[in-house]
């Protein structure tokens, strides 16, 4: 055995006696364990199984995987922005460089919207869309998650109700004031169409809890906690500012201008007013508002 095999079996042993295991064990087993192929890792066959049309339309399957690479971007934008929440401490570089991974993303996600605007035909999609009512993408909860983990809970609020909420305030009480409420619930009567009230059925119990966890791990929160001298540095409020206008605006209007080409004045599958809801100018979802001019926050979402 040569020194440096040696030194890699001490170190196994050091690793497995740390945590009160027997090193032999584990060496033997080394010797029955299958090689790792790239499909027993990737899982290409469990993954390409999960694509299940609900139609005889071929385009429908264009759709399918579309929004199910969304939901794989999702979870890699939220696999970066929780180890920003879960250390202690966050220096610049390390701040900025999980922001531009996950604008990079973003980027992809907004760039990617041809796919969908571009990339299916107009009558079959009218006609197998009509078998996803009442669901919608509306409906990801990843997505709302990446919400809650950008920025305070304030700034997800409807701002025709933002004065009369705080740090104080229920979370109960903030979820039912939250922007994307508009997309489905009269707040004059409280009454709620069924794109909501599945999607709280499903998924509010989870929501709440994790608006809580996220209260003082969000982003923005994280950003507001740094010392002046992080908070000063020009490269991070670059990435700040670059992934709040790419997630508020240029996502959301990919998104907005793919679906106008398919819906024109139609409803959403959801049976929102889709236009007034998606617009930028509407929702004025912005996560790190201190960072933008009074101009700048003035015309959010204007002439895009």
């Amino acid at each position: 055995m040569t020194d440096s095999q040696k030194e890699i079996v001490s170190r196994i042993e050091d690793k497995y006696k740390a945590i009160d295991q027997n090193p032999d064990v584990h060496l033997e087993g080394l010797v029955w364990a299958n090689p790792i192929t790239y499909w027993d890792y990737i899982l290409p066959d469990a993954l390409l199984g999960l694509q299940v049309q609900r139609t005889t339309q071929p385009d429908e399957m264009v759709f399918i995987m579309y929004h199910q690479i969304n939901e794989l971007l999702f979870k890699m934008i939220l696999w970066e922005i929780n180890q920003v929440s879960n250390s202690a401490e966050v220096s610049a570089p390390f701040f900025t460089e999980k922001l531009r991974r996950i604008s990079r993303y973003f980027d992809m996600l907004s760039s990617s919207f041809d796919i969908m605007g571009d990339g299916m035909e107009k009558e079959q999609y009218m006609k197998f869309r009509n078998t996803l009512t009442p669901a919608s993408g509306f409906q990801s909860a990843q997505y709302r998650l990446i919400e809650f983990a950008s920025t305070e809970l304030i700034n997800l609020i409807d701002y025709r109700f933002r004065a009369t909420i705080d740090r104080n305030t229920p979370y109960e009480h903030a979820y039912e004031h939250l922007y994307w409420q508009a997309a489905g619930k009269d707040h004059a009567t409280g009454k709620k169409n069924t794109l909501i009230r599945n999607f709280e059925k499903r998924y509010k119990a989870e929501f709440l809890i994790q608006m809580e966890g996220y209260n003082t791990t969000n982003l923005w929160t994280k950003f507001k906690q740094l010392p002046e001298s992080v908070k000063n540095d020009a490269d991070l409020i670059k990435a700040m500012r670059h992934y709040d206008y790419t997630v508020n605006v240029s996502w959301v209007m990919a998104h907005y201008n793919a679906a106008g080409k398919y819906l024109g004045n139609a409803e959403a599958t959801g049976g929102s007013d889709w236009r007034k809801y998606m617009h930028p100018k509407y929702q004025r979802r912005i996560f790190f508002p201190e960072l933008w001019s009074k101009d700048e926050l003035e015309n959010w979402g204007n002439n895009v």
